[in-house]
């Protein structure tokens, strides 16, 4: 049986090589390819997540399953060359989450399938969250019945995987973030997680494993997902503040085997990734982050082609996406606010991305193929790059970075790539 390499993450930090590792949440083409690309260079693993809402047997707002993602992440392994040994996939916020408008008992029966389909497709690292309460339910569930129903899908995904044969996956407890997709107002300040209320998420998920006989599968629960004061609003970024998340890192001393996972760590400096790994939480979670740097990579393209070719396009990438956006507005209207100018500035510029949703419309995907096309073979200018693309500029000089539209978009999620392996190494 192939080990898991995520099953001893608790001790990388007292052995050579990497501290933690970074967590890709996206299903963007051109940033796994960036992700690939680097993990390449660095020389270790890839974890590549889905979520709950992303990719399910329903297919999530990407149209694709569990195995589907799968194949579409390893076609962009073979483009890359990156092997497919050093590649781990995630499932994050798996739950009921998707079909929280349904009773308990069913959404929970869709969870249930879901995470069947995580396993049987391969994902080997599982976030189990069943935190949110369904129809007739409270917001948010005891404790006690989280775990319980953690317990209940854990269970699923081991019967699958005794089933194929695969490679034992690792989970990950708690849930102490916004919901799937972020935050949905603007933040001021955080509270971190209470020490004892981490100590109590651990206890009470031992006690409903051991409670549904999986004592062995609770062995190999390797993170607690806590809050170690890290989050972004629309339009401001709450900054890692090591001092006050002190008391909940020491408190990986009593749970030996356990590293924290930090979500919404999208926006934070290399010195603050840096000391949140170095505090214990050794998986940095991060999506918004890099779509958001490849949409002022695309915006700048975008720009720079109407510029050069004036004539060539009916409407422009950025035009395209404003459209589809007003014409679909469920993934953002309930989490812009103000006037109408406010809101046509956050779907464009916030922090909180949800602009990302959008690529996988076939309207958007055509305009930016469209885009490519239109620079396929173009050496871009350096005074454009420097105006609209400002990022890559001395790269490009330097002669890293070729001046072509897909190396500079990659580029620009490669910068914010960097931060994270750097964070994870030092």
């Amino acid at each position: 049986m192939t080990k898991n390499p995520l099953s001893d993450i608790a001790s990388w930090k007292s052995s050579p090589g990497p501290n933690g590792i970074p967590s890709i949440c996206s299903a963007h083409p051109i940033v796994i390819e960036a992700s690939m690309l680097h993990a390449l260079t660095d020389g270790g693993y890839l974890l590549v997540e889905a979520t709950c809402n992303q990719v399910n047997q329903d297919g999530g707002y990407t149209g694709m399953t569990p195995a589907s993602f799968r194949t579409f992440v390893e076609e962009i392994a073979g483009k890359t060359g990156f092997p497919l040994d050093r590649l781990i996939l995630g499932g994050d916020h798996l739950g009921p989450n998707p079909w929280k408008a349904l009773p308990a008992a069913d959404a929970m029966e869709k969870a249930r399938v879901m995470i069947a389909a995580y396993a049987r497709a391969g994902f080997t690292k599982l976030h189990l969250d069943t935190s949110m309460g369904c129809a007739g339910e409270p917001v948010a569930l005891p404790d006690a019945i989280t775990a319980e129903r953690a317990a209940n899908l854990a269970g699923v995904a081991e019967k699958v995987v005794a089933e194929t044969g695969g490679v034992k996956p690792v989970y990950i407890i708690g849930t102490e973030v916004p919901i799937p997709g972020g935050a949905m107002e603007e933040l001021d300040i955080l509270e971190v997680t209470q020490p004892e209320a981490a100590l109590e998420t651990v206890r009470i998920h031992q006690k409903a494993f051991a409670d549904a006989e999986l004592s062995e599968v609770f062995g190999r629960a390797i993170a607690a997902v806590v809050q170690p004061g890290v989050e972004f609003g629309n339009e401001n970024v709450i900054a890692y503040d090591r001092p006050a998340a002190a008391t909940l890192s020491a408190t990986l001393g009593r749970m030996p085997a356990f590293v924290f996972e930090a979500h919404s760590t999208d926006y934070q400096t290399r010195e603050a990734l840096t000391a949140l790994v170095d505090d214990g939480f050794a998986i940095l979670k991060v999506g918004p982050g890099l779509t958001f740097a490849l949409r002022e990579a695309l915006y700048g393209l975008d720009r720079i082609a109407t510029f050069l070719f004036p004539e060539k396009r009916q409407k422009s990438l950025i035009d395209t996406l404003e459209a589809v956006m007003l014409a679909r507005p469920e993934n953002w209207e309930k989490y812009y606010h103000g006037d109408d100018g406010e809101r046509h500035a956050q779907r464009h510029f916030s922090y909180s991305d949800r602009i990302r949703y959008y690529w996988p419309q076939p309207e958007v995907s055509a305009a930016v193929g469209q885009l490519f096309d239109l620079l396929e073979n173009v050496d871009i200018p350096e005074t454009m790059i420097s105006q609209y693309l400002g990022a890559s500029y001395q790269k490009v000089r330097d002669g890293v970075v070729k001046p072509r539209a897909h190396d500079l978009a990659i580029s620009a999620v490669g910068a914010v790539l960097e931060d994270y392996f750097s964070a994870c190494r030092s």
